[in-house]
């Protein structure tokens, strides 16, 4: 875009990304430390949650169904009151077992499909709620019992744009922990090689250390072969199963993509089970994006399809790791075992 005014230069965000070659890429093994990535994913861990979980999307918990959802091995029902507000509880009927995801929700409250149980969100001498909030963009559950920490009133966010209205969620489950989703995210140096068709010019410029948590990153989002948007963004942890991506300076700026890792089950072949629930809220200075939510019905879709391709490698990413890790789990448990005695 030479010879382009500075003023034109400003109102396209676009610009040219000469071709380059897979394979002849500048390799970024030595500075993906495994070392540094597992310090800061221990980091991570530490952080306080308040015993928060992301339940699901805002959009999916309805009026007239209610939600079933699994989360840390507790079947749970959500649903909203005819006030809309978020109800959730455990997923049984405490009369005789039946499913509640299959009920119907009348006049707010929460009726059982075997025998019409009215369940209104408040506790009962055999069915007593858990805490749920509604932040606009995700529903979520506090599991006390489970996170065992010092419950917060309210999940822990990263600050968020002030409005949110454009955003998108997309939910993918994967065969692994939420410390696998997100070590991937605190690993950003394999971003131009896994994902060659949306990243290019991947730079990691600041690394965490002792006095600051976050990995600041420079990359070119690409749009086409030959055109992407530059930016600088950076990766913190709110809470130990949360990364945010927020894109710091250039077009987009204050936009952010969080993604909560979400523990459901153990499967039947005995391997953990995690849901990956990635908001992405966008924002811009540019005056026309004040409409932009009017176009949501179609930039919806976009940024979830974009999203989902992005989980698609990053799961098999999360996934293999949890392999590696359970199978060396698995040997040295058989090492350890005592070898059976010798029959004489």
């Amino acid at each position: 875009m030479t010879g382009i005014p500075d003023r034109l230069r400003r109102a396209i965000p676009l610009r040219p990304i000469s071709p380059q070659s897979w394979s002849r890429q500048r390799p970024t093994h030595e500075q993906a430390r495994p070392r540094l990535i597992e310090d800061a994913l221990h980091a991570a861990g530490r952080r306080p949650s308040g015993n928060w979980y992301v339940l699901a999307a805002s959009r999916d918990i309805g009026g007239a169904r209610p939600l079933g959802a699994t989360v840390a091995g507790l079947e749970i029902v959500a649903w909203r009151d005819d006030r809309g507000r978020v109800h959730a509880g455990p997923g049984a009927c405490p009369h005789l077992g039946a499913e509640l995801a299959t009920g119907r929700v009348h006049e707010g409250a929460l009726l059982c499909r075997w025998h019409g149980l009215r369940l209104d969100g408040g506790c009962t001498p055999r069915w007593t709620p858990y805490p749920a909030h509604d932040d606009g963009v995700l529903c979520w559950v506090r599991l006390d019992a489970i996170g065992r920490e010092t419950p917060t009133d309210t999940p822990i966010l990263a600050p968020r744009p002030a409005d949110t209205r454009v955003h998108a969620v997309a939910t993918v489950t994967g065969i692994c922990e939420p410390a696998d989703i997100i070590a991937n995210r605190l690993d950003p140096w394999h971003g131009s090689w896994f994902h060659p068709y949306s990243f290019t010019r991947l730079e990691v410029t600041g690394t965490p250390d002792a006095g600051d948590d976050r990995f600041l990153v420079t990359v070119t989002f690409r749009v086409t072969r030959h055109l992407g948007v530059p930016v600088e963004a950076e990766f913190t942890c709110p809470d130990p199963r949360t990364i945010v991506m927020r894109i710091v300076s250039g077009e987009g700026a204050g936009s952010i993509v969080e993604t909560h890792a979400t523990p459901t089950d153990i499967g039947a072949d005995g391997r953990a089970r995690t849901t990956v629930v990635e908001a992405v809220i966008a924002d811009s200075a540019r005056p026309g994006f004040r409409h932009a939510h009017r176009a949501l019905p179609l930039l919806r879709p976009l940024m979830r399809r974009a999203a989902l391709r992005l989980w698609t490698d990053d799961l098999a990413y999360a996934e293999r790791r949890y392999q590696l890790r359970t199978k060396r789990f698995h040997a040295a448990a058989a090492d350890a075992r005592p070898s059976a005695a010798p029959h004489r």
